[in-house]
This record gives structure tokens, sequence and C-alpha cells, in this order.
């Protein structure tokens, strides 16, 4: 985008680090408003928000638990109250408790569905408001193979997964009518921080499933993110990005 377009507001749920961290500084280097959501590393979010700014974009900082309703009304109320609306939401935060569902604890149940699902939720329903007032905007939601596929040892993240799936197509049909674009992405297993907490047995799995042989790349995501962002006659689609087969 050049200068002198309109530059539109992007809220990043979990940015502060890994595949969000790299989606925000995307949407930066084309000069636009990224909102960095975190929760805890506000150091790695500081930097996030530097990096927009050197890169000649804004960035404002805000904490929110996204499991929480009312953390996340405020945080879209003072996104919306500073530069007066929201375009484009990138529903990333996620976290994976994984074990087997005969040890699998309610808590560790509850937790990765409170935040991949719930809070997605949380967040969809906060800013459809503002989109359908506008007649337009754009719900990226970042889901996971394993919501298809499933993978034993993960029963939890494979629920809140489907389910983001399935709420990306209902959500498209409901807000169809407000020209608000509702899609998923399936980003693939990326060496980030929670890639790294995989065993070397699903990771060499991951590679031999891979038709390719290799495994995503943040940059390579967050390219397709920004560019799905612009498209205006894409909704209720769910983007496979890497190479198995589904």
């Amino acid at each position: 985008m050049s200068d002198d377009t309109y530059k539109r507001v992007i809220i990043v749920t979990g940015a502060s680090r890994g595949l969000g961290k790299e989606i925000a500084l995307r949407f930066g280097r084309e000069k636009e408003k990224i909102v960095v959501n975190f929760l805890r590393n506000e150091r790695a979010a500081l930097q996030v928000a530097d990096d927009i700014f050197r890169s000649g974009g804004e960035a404002m900082l805000f904490r929110a638990d996204i499991r929480s309703s009312s953390e996340v009304d405020v945080m879209i109320d003072s996104v919306e109250k500073r530069w007066g609306t929201v375009d484009v939401l990138v529903n990333n935060a996620g976290i994976a408790k994984d074990g087997l569902v005969l040890r699998m604890t309610e808590e560790d149940w509850d937790s990765v569905l409170d935040v991949n699902l719930k809070g997605a939720f949380y967040c969809c329903r906060a800013v459809s408001r503002i989109m359908s007032r506008r007649q337009q905007g754009h719900v990226i939601n970042v889901s996971s193979v394993v919501g298809i596929r499933g993978r034993e040892g993960q029963a939890n993240y494979a629920a809140s997964k489907a389910g983001l799936i399935g709420m990306t197509k209902a959500y498209a049909k409901e807000l169809g009518s407000s020209n608000v674009k509702v899609n998923a992405i399936l980003p693939g297993f990326m060496p980030t921080d929670m890639g790294e907490e995989v065993s070397d047995d699903v990771r060499n799995r991951i590679y031999q499933e891979n038709v390719l042989g290799r495994v995503s790349h943040p940059q390579e995501v967050s390219e397709f993110v920004y560019c799905l962002s612009l498209m205006n006659n894409v909704s209720g689609q769910v983007f496979n990005l890497d190479s198995r087969i589904i």
C-alpha cells in the first residue's frame, strides 16, 4: 500500500512472539496501524511495537487476556476510540497442553478450549459489531490441520481447532450480508516456540507427511495472511499452507 492510501487498523492476538509477531510485522511494513495484543511477555511485545514503528507503521500495545470477555471488550473499545474502527482481526493466540485422553485433566482441557476457541469467539463477537456497522472487515482465524486430521495426545487442541473451523464457516454465513469476510488458515508446523515443544517423533512424522519434505515458515505464512486480508471476494474458506494432503 502506498503512503497516500487509507491505513487499515489490524488486531493481532498473541502478537508478542512466533507467528503472531511475524504477522504483525508484515502488516507493519505496509505502514498500517497494528494492535499488538499480548498477555505476559511485555518486553517481547514492546520489541514488536518498536519494529513496527521503525518500519513506518503505527503500533498500539494492549495487554488483554482473551479468555475474558470483559478484557476483550475493553481492548476493542479502546482501539475504536483511538483509531475509529477495526479493519482486520487475526485470531492467532493459542496454547497447547498435550496429553493422552486417559490422563488429561479437566483443567488442561478447559484451558486450551478457553484460549483457542472461546477467546477467538470473544474477539470475533466484539469486532463484528464494528465491522457490520461499517459494512466491511476481515477476520482470519489461525486453526490447524490437527483440527481436521486429529493427533494422538492432542484431543483438546484438535477439538479447539476443529471448533474454530466450524465457527469460521458459521460466522462467514452470518456476516456475509454485512460484507465481512471470515476465513481460516492451517499454517502447518513451524519452528516457533510452540513448535519446539513437540517430541522428536511427532516432528519427524510431520516431515514425512509433507509431500515436499519440509515444514512451514512464519514469514511465508504471514505473507499469505496479508494477501488474504486484501481479498474482497473470499469468505468461509479454510486454507492449508503446507504440503500435507488432507
